[in-house]
């Protein structure tokens, strides 16, 4: 008997929690992470419209005959383009990537594309982490993530020490979307604690651009890294800010009530104190440039604002309730927004 006095009493406490969490969901919006933040200047912004499209270019076959170029097209000159290798080449170890000598702009870009939903092997980097597998020059790093960039420098560390022996004014810069982001950023960890490798690069040569990033380092790393390590957000991208393990969202995916269930429950009685504490928790990495181009309650675009900073405590911590929290994703949308806040910058 008290058993079923008891049901009612979990059902409304339940509810009361699912409507807490609802509530404070809904007020949240993405103007709220950048609200004290600076605003980011042309020069420092400058690279990431340009690093997008040496990114879209990965998808395409054949960069002389390009079918899906953007307005305007990539931007690269087929001649500088070193090498290119596909899911075949990296037997899944690693998503495609390309590597372009941008003499252009004394750079060395080696870009990596994005999440293939068709591919297992993509899915397998993402679900090889647990929090706390992995640890890292003194932090926590997603542990397929690093096994995926440390298997793109073995394979490319002969060209990249001869590209960087041979043009010593050119940075070397690592790029990615959404889990070529992470790659990116890991790589450029990588690189960082092992410079003898690439011809004792400089720390100040080496800088990374992860678009769309994926939460990939502890708090502690993000920070010390963030002369070198740069993230780009547009407005309501939901990844930089799924805390939640990629793979419990993998294995939930039958039972997504369930995981709703166990998240409310869990945002509502664990204090946000107390998670953001957990050395494990991991972050977007470096430099965070948030761009932002609705306001809340407001219909329609605006021109689009850069803010940026190094925030150290937390970042992106809560997923906004938006219908544009998937669309803001894209790689042609943060290339498209990018490129209208850059040539806002320049006309200022």
């Amino acid at each position: 008997m008290s058993i079923i006095c008891g049901l009612p009493l979990l059902e409304c406490i339940y509810c009361l929690a699912c409507a807490r969490w609802a509530w404070n969901r809904c007020l949240h919006t993405a103007s709220h992470d950048s609200v004290t933040w600076g605003l980011a200047t042309a020069e420092e912004f400058e690279p990431v419209p340009r690093l997008c499209r040496y990114i879209l270019a990965v998808y395409e076959d054949n960069i002389r005959h390009p079918l899906w170029e953007p307005p305007g097209g990539y931007g690269i000159n087929p001649d500088w383009l070193i090498l290119r290798k596909t899911y075949e080449d990296t037997r899944g170890q690693a998503p495609s990537y390309i590597l372009y000598l941008d003499h252009e702009h004394a750079d060395i870009v080696l870009a990596i594309r994005g999440l293939n939903l068709a591919k297992e092997s993509d899915y397998q980097v993402l679900l090889d982490n647990q929090l706390g597998k992995r640890k890292f020059d003194g932090g926590y790093v997603h542990n397929g993530l690093l096994k995926a960039a440390g298997w793109v420098l073995d394979a490319e560390c002969e060209v990249l020490k001869e590209l960087v022996e041979e043009h010593p004014n050119y940075t070397l810069t690592f790029a990615g979307h959404s889990l070529g982001s992470g790659v990116a950023a890991m790589l450029a960890l990588v690189v960082v604690q092992h410079q003898d490798k690439l011809g004792n690069i400089d720390r100040s040569r080496i800088r990374c651009y992860a678009i769309a990033p994926a939460r990939c380092m502890s708090l502690n790393l993000a920070v010390r890294y963030a002369d070198v390590i740069n993230s780009v957000v547009l407005q309501d991208d939901f990844l930089p800010r799924t805390a939640t393990p990629l793979e419990d969202i993998f294995k939930s995916l039958f039972c997504l009530p369930c995981l709703l269930c166990l998240r409310c429950m869990k945002d509502t009685c664990i204090p946000e104190e107390k998670m953001f504490k957990d050395p494990r928790r991991l972050y977007a990495p470096g430099r965070l440039y948030h761009i932002v181009e609705r306001k809340p309650f407001r219909c329609g675009r605006f021109p689009p604002v850069v803010k940026t900073a190094v925030p150290v405590d937390g970042r992106f911590e809560h997923i906004v309730l938006s219908c544009n929290a998937t669309s803001d994703h894209a790689i042609i949308w943060i290339e498209r927004e990018s490129q209208k806040a850059m040539d806002s910058l320049n006309y200022d």
